[in-house]
């Protein structure tokens, strides 16, 4: 599959050539970061936790404090929380009708989260429906009947890509949901779906012992089932019973799933090939459903509480300093302005750009050759390639070339390395790349391509100085010129995993 992802117009000027280093492709390491290194350590209580998974850290697990919470308060973090309905405001849906998340459902006491779901006949519930596959139903309202039931739900205002997440829980004693799951660009982790009171019980049904876990695929078209794959856990307790702890490490090319410490099932990109979907930043929810296929609480069940003492996310420290972005520098996906609010319609299908997330730009000539492809990569399921041409055919323009939003790059001033990683077919290649650094203005070349081994991912670097950290408009471009390729018969290549790392 192709994806085009935008236009633009900007020449820029060329200046000195930079140093070039060539290496064979090496196994890409599991390593992440949430911000720079240095902010990410903290003498906080907080950051001394560790997984249940991995209690002694022997992994080198690294608090992410912006996401995480131990809901020690009196009230719900706005500064880390969206709360579904606070004043006035939802995003993306106002829960599964027939109930609706309302704010005063979130409440932080006696050291948990707790979402309450409550028989409220007299809350003003909106005048519309919620549409979910097959079932439609309006808030307030199931099967013509008044249903006045209210929920909650939390999300997020940042999100995180690869990481270890766990929540210390409890489902409420209802047929209601317990859910923690994510969501990011084109794609959905349900860590876990509870419901410890289902009202009907059929195949492929959740249990009052149930477990689910399940990834869902929103690139588009995302016509239902969207499901990708998944796992169901039959416990050896009730949801509702007692505290349990649920976690999922989320790496680069794997999902396993851990409950009280223990691993319980994984899933890697090996077996899934491109249904592995998690490739893009996501951001948490927590929230309380009604699934109506199972069965709609009944009045004298509530209120009902789901309860969570904590929810915590750890990563791994990187020394790429791309490694924020590491999705979009590989082509997966958009890049995050996260100091602009999320837009309250950005479905996770949304492929359109806006303040908060941008994608590569291309020219209208450019994108005749260029296109970030779907199932040839060095990681995730996606990487930029280069289309080449026939033998009645030329490249129609002097260069074509691939550029990043302003303000995609955040470099300090310093001594770097910039590597990617290029696959190039059997055939005429070009013998040199270009990339242009925006500001302070930076260009580097890549030669001594043709010697390079073919129908492999092999590394290819060049080392820069910054002498002045990046300005509020840098970026990038790559560069295919026309004086570097074949007058005809130009073969295709591809390249993925853009890092940039300091030369020590």
């Amino acid at each position: 599959m192709m994806k085009n992802k935008g236009i633009y117009g900007v020449v820029l000027v060329f200046l000195a050539l930079g140093s070039i280093t060539l290496s064979c492709k090496e196994k890409v390491s599991e390593t992440v970061v949430s911000e720079v290194k240095e902010e990410q350590q903290s003498n906080s209580p907080a950051s001394k936790l560790y997984p249940s998974s991995d209690p002694e850290n022997k992994e080198g697990w690294v608090l992410n404090e912006a996401i995480s919470d131990e809901f020690d308060g009196t009230s719900i973090d706005t500064t880390k929380w969206f709360v579904e309905g606070q004043n006035g405001d939802y995003y993306i849906w106002k829960g599964r009708a027939p109930s609706q998340y309302a704010p005063h459902n979130v409440v932080v006491e006696e050291g948990k989260l707790k979402i309450i779901t409550q028989w409220e006949p007299d809350y003003p519930f909106v005048k519309e429906s919620y549409a979910d596959g097959d079932h439609k139903d309006t808030y307030g309202m199931h099967e013509g009947n008044p249903l006045p039931v209210t929920t909650a739900a939390i999300v997020s205002k940042k999100r995180f890509l690869n990481g270890y997440m766990e929540v210390k829980s409890k489902a409420p004693k209802a047929a209601m949901t317990a859910a923690f799951w994510a969501i990011g660009y084109e794609q959905e982790l349900d860590v876990y779906e509870q419901l410890a009171v289902p009202k009907i019980a059929k195949e492929g049904s959740i249990s009052s012992n149930t477990n689910r876990t399940a990834v869902h695929d929103w690139s588009p078209p995302s016509v239902r089932p969207t499901k990708a794959f998944g796992y169901d856990e039959t416990l050896n307790y009730t949801t509702s019973d007692a505290f349990h702890i649920y976690g999922a490490e989320w790496g680069e090319d794997f999902l396993n799933i851990y409950r009280d410490g223990k691993f319980i099932h994984g899933f890697t990109q090996d077996e899934l090939g491109t249904d592995w979907v998690l490739n893009n930043p996501m951001e948490i929810w927590l929230d309380s459903e009604i699934f109506k296929w199972l069965g709609v609480p009944h009045q004298e069940e509530l209120p009902a509480i789901f309860e969570v003492e904590y929810m915590r996310v750890w990563q791994k420290p990187s020394d790429n300093l791309l490694a924020k972005d590491r999705a979009f520098y590989g082509f997966e996906g958009p890049i995050l302005f996260e100091e602009n609010p999320r837009p309250l319609t950005m479905v996770p299908e949304d492929s359109n750009a806006n303040d908060y997330q941008k994608f590569w730009l291309l020219d209208e000539t450019s994108s005749k050759y260029l296109n970030i492809y779907e199932g040839h990569y060095a990681s995730g399921v996606e990487s930029l390639k280069f289309t080449g041409y026939g033998k009645n055919e030329h490249l129609e323009a002097d260069e074509v070339k691939i550029k990043t939003p302003v303000g995609s790059l955040q470099i300090p001033k310093g001594h770097y390395t910039l590597s990617m990683k290029v696959w190039l077919d059997q055939g005429r290649v070009p013998d040199s790349l270009h990339v242009n650094l925006f500001e302070p203005y930076k260009k580097l070349g890549f030669s001594g391509l043709k010697k390079l081994e073919r129908k492999q991912w092999v590394t290819i670097s060049a080392e820069f100085e910054r002498e002045e950290p990046s300005s509020p408009i840098d970026g990038m471009e790559i560069i295919i010129k026309k004086q570097d390729l074949p007058e005809t018969k130009a073969a295709r290549f591809f390249i993925d995993d853009i890092e940039i790392k300091r030369v020590k």
